[in-house]
């Protein structure tokens, strides 16, 4: 099974000059062999690709998206890609730990986020 629980924190920014694990997302893919995101195996499984935003005490929860470009979003609202978040460069990134991610936010700003875990969901361990 390709699906994979991977967990971004909020990596250093301005307001927050040691990062973050109160704030980031987890969420629910398919990655290849090499640790990237499968956009193949995503159309087998993509109704188990869900997101959980975490922003303080706010929580979002949503899907993974393969855009039909190419391009990878977190989305809250079905049909609304008003609300989608679009991740820089997804599909190249290796979901490694201690690597590092780029996620445009509702409020269009750009932030760092590191991967914290990369593990095989519980709802699909043996």
């Amino acid at each position: 099974m390709p699906l994979k629980k991977i967990r971004l924190e909020l990596a250093r920014t301005k307001d927050f000059p040691d990062g973050s694990a109160a704030h980031g997302y987890e969420f629910v893919a398919p990655l290849d062999a090499k640790g990237r995101l499968d956009g193949k195996a995503w159309k087998e499984f993509k109704q188990a690709c869900t997101v959980r935003r975490f922003w303080g005490e706010e929580t979002e929860h949503g899907t993974l998206i393969h855009r039909a470009d190419g391009k990878w979003v977190f989305s809250y609202e079905a049909g609304d890609d008003a609300d989608d978040e679009p991740i820089f460069r997804f599909d190249r990134h290796a979901f490694v730990r201690g690597e590092y991610v780029s996620v445009t936010e509702h409020d269009g700003v750009t932030r760092p986020f590191r991967v914290t875990v990369v593990e095989t969901p519980v709802s699909l361990r043996k």
